[in-house]
């Protein structure tokens, strides 16, 4: 994108304050959003950010750190490039994850899992940061030593009618695309 993807505003609201405004309204039992990257940054505008503990290993550092600055039990991780999530399906999936005995609460898409919009417990940070001292960087290899509950599309299409809940944005043609959908919605 040639930026931080979540300084791009939508609506005059950057995309990482919109997440984070629309993770804070989630659950009280999931703690307040924490932007991982750089406070200098995300605190101007107003967000609890801590450093990456990981700089340079992508989401799967990212997921460490925030777990182990956690204080709570279950953690939502989401991208923040993601415009199209929906409060009701976050807080389905808080609910899923808090019944659930598994480590992590992943939805699947038909693009596969999709473990930037999922549910972690703090119980799985261990295994997450050896996976990480191990090399590995991919976020789902990173969760061979946990138990997984996968959420299959028909447990999230119904919060999902476009089919866009976790298209995320890597180019300036989506960002384009997003705001343009996102204007449709507002005004319907």
């Amino acid at each position: 994108m040639g930026m931080d993807k979540g300084l791009l505003e939508i609506d005059g609201v950057p995309l990482i304050v919109r997440t984070a405004r629309l993770v804070d309204g989630v659950d009280r039992m999931v703690s307040a959003a924490t932007v991982v990257g750089r406070p200098e940054t995300y605190q101007r505008i107003g967000l609890r950010a801590i450093a990456d503990n990981w700089p340079g290993c992508g989401p799967l550092g990212g997921i460490a750190t925030a777990l182990r600055a956690s204080d709570t039990e279950w953690n939502l991780i989401v991208a923040c490039d993601l415009p199209y999530l929906a409060c009701e399906w976050l807080q389905f999936l808080s609910r899923r994850a808090r019944e659930s005995v598994a480590d992590a609460v992943v939805p699947m898409s038909e693009r596969g899992a999709e473990p930037l919009c999922a549910m972690y417990h703090s119980r799985c940070e261990p295994a997450i940061r050896g996976a990480l001292e191990q090399g590995t960087r991919k976020v789902t290899e990173g969760l061979v030593r946990v138990r997984v509950e996968y959420l299959e599309p028909t447990d999230w299409k119904c919060f999902d009618s476009d089919g866009l809940l976790f298209k995320n944005m890597n180019t300036p043609a989506d960002y384009e695309e997003a705001k343009t959908r996102l204007a449709v919605r507002a005004k319907s």
